[in-house]
């Protein structure tokens, strides 16, 4: 998209009341044009075809072409950042989970049980609309398609007592991908702070659950963090990571504030990571918008830890990415689907 021309949208909505509503709210925003309505999914792929928008807005319950249709179809096809707008994920995260595994870049949710409500998150969607037409062209990233059931020969007790992956815009897609790499008997744990919000997080959990045999689990105040484990951060606060008094690593929150993200902050968990575990910590950040995670990166790279960042031909958005290898805080840049692999191979 050109600087300072209009961002084109596309609407997809089965409602009539709901397409009324979301054209007055981008109508607000002098860059935003609405270029064309669709009904379901199967208008939604043609209408990208003959009007090029540079953001779709895809509800997903509608009728027999649905949004996870008009996702698939849509990044086939002609791809380009999709936003899913739908009510559906107030009762059940799992198609808006498919539609982010078929290459949608964000997602928000309208209010539950009224319309009207739509209004009061107006703010944050042209936001969101402003950030995916940022991004430009999307890369249509691999779908996990079976799990690593395959035990890794670890010759060695391993060097690094944990691995901290953050991830963003693209990122629930990306941390599958990794994840689906990493080996059942891995005998390091995984701490995973994805950008969502906290409704989110539960629905994410349990579909992580299905693509590893390793245990995926919401933190909680005092969880051990042990071997074999994988750790997601919660989305309402800032998760970090501590020492008990068997010297166990654990799981703890901090109320301090972070500029580039908060709840959940990658910094916050890499951070402490880097203050609790020092050289035996690997740092990962995928793909993403912002900052966030560059100066916990950079603190894992001082304390003598690893760093790796998803190489940017694989990232639907190379903001975070790009800020720590430009900041000097990255040891090795590997295409997403080599970096469960690859880390799996700097523990043994």
């Amino acid at each position: 998209m050109k600087k300072n021309a209009n961002i084109r949208v596309l609407i997809v909505d089965d409602s009539v009341l709901m397409r009324i509503l979301i054209k007055d709210i981008l109508a607000e925003d002098a860059s935003m044009e609405v270029v064309g309505i669709a009904r379901n999914g199967k208008e939604a792929l043609e209408m990208c075809h003959t009007l090029d928008p540079d953001v779709v807005l895809m509800d997903i319950t509608m009728g027999e072409f649905d949004g996870v249709y008009g996702v698939r179809e849509i990044m086939k096809e002609v791809p380009r950042p999709i936003i899913i707008l739908s009510a559906i994920g107030n009762t059940d995260m799992g198609p808006v989970m498919d539609a982010l595994s078929a290459g949608a870049v964000d997602f928000l949710n309208k209010p539950a049980q009224d319309s009207t409500g739509l209004h009061k998150v107006g703010g944050e969607l042209i936001q969101k609309i402003h950030d995916a037409a940022s991004i430009g062209q999307v890369k249509v990233q691999p779908v996990v398609k079976k799990v690593n059931v395959n035990p890794h020969t670890f010759t060695d007790e391993a060097g690094y007592d944990v691995i901290v992956i953050g991830a963003s815009t693209g990122g629930p897609t990306a941390v599958e991908m990794v994840l689906s790499n990493l080996p059942g008997n891995l005998n390091v744990p995984v701490v995973v702070v994805q950008h969502m919000p906290s409704h989110f997080i539960p629905s994410f959990v349990a579909r992580l659950n299905t693509i590893t045999p390793l245990e995926v689990v919401v933190g909680r105040k005092g969880d051990v963090v042990s071997a074999g484990k994988i750790v997601v951060a919660p989305g309402n606060r800032n998760m970090i990571l501590e020492r008990n008094e068997q010297h166990e690593l654990v799981v703890d929150f901090t109320t301090e504030k972070f500029r580039e993200y908060n709840h959940p902050s990658v910094s916050a968990v890499m951070l402490s990571a880097a203050a609790t575990c020092g050289a035996r910590c690997i740092g990962v950040i995928l793909t993403g918008m912002g900052k966030d995670g560059s100066q916990g990166m950079r603190a894992i790279k001082q304390a003598g830890g690893y760093t790796v960042a998803q190489h940017k031909d694989t990232c639907v958005v190379y903001g975070m990415p790009r800020a720590a290898v430009e900041d000097g805080s990255v040891n090795a840049i590997v295409p997403l689907a080599e970096i469960g692999g690859f880390v799996v191979s700097c523990l043994s």
